[in-house]
């Protein structure tokens, strides 16, 4: 039995692999996965990430064989960890957004593209939390600025049955507190599917 659920593993991994994945159609899809967020600058000492998802809708329109435009909204949980201060405890600063890229996608191989672009963020959620895995311990705060302009960039393979999946980079090109050099940083990783 082991061997036929591995034969027939390999046989729908082969087929995935060289199947083509470039559409001239447009698609739209669903894409989601994990972020993991902090912020940088000059004004912050590096927080850990705070880790939580992402989830969203995207469409994808061919101008030509190699090259496409993405636009995509969705939610995107983000923030950094609250840790290691004296006399303080532990929690996460949350900062939760919509939000709205449009990228640039270069196929380099069949299925495999790397993508880039500007995002704007529109902030629809902002606390701390000293009890992140409980409904309690959260604390409104309206420190963070509400709209946040970035630059995003990844990797994806996509695969001819719709599904793809991605790695990607944003980093916040607006101070998210006023006079303050501190930027959004997140690295995320998931998988999507076009319908």
């Amino acid at each position: 039995m082991k061997k036929q659920v591995l034969i027939i593993a390999a046989l729908l991994i082969g087929s995935i692999a060289s199947a083509q994945s470039w559409s001239s159609e447009f698609q739209i899809g669903a894409r989601g996965g994990v972020n993991f967020s902090s912020v940088t600058g000059d004004d912050i000492d590096s927080p850990d990430s705070r880790t939580n998802f992402y989830a969203g809708l995207v469409a994808e329109a061919p101008l030509s064989e190699r090259f496409s435009v993405q636009p995509e909204v969705f939610y995107s949980g983000q923030g950094f960890e609250i840790n290691d201060r004296e006399d303080e405890p532990d929690g996460e600063f949350q900062v939760d957004y919509i939000q709205v890229p449009l990228l640039a996608k270069l196929y380099l191989a069949d299925g495999f593209n790397l993508h880039a672009g500007p995002q704007v963020g529109f902030k629809v959620n902002e606390e701390i939390d000293f009890e992140p895995t409980e409904d309690a311990g959260d604390f409104d705060t309206d420190a963070i600025n509400d709209v946040d302009f970035q630059l995003t960039g990844g990797a994806e393979y996509k695969f001819e049955n719709g599904f793809f999946l991605q790695a990607r980079y944003s980093y916040g090109l607006t101070e998210i507190v006023e006079d303050s050099d501190i930027h959004n940083s997140v690295f995320s990783a998931g998988l999507g599917y076009m319908f």
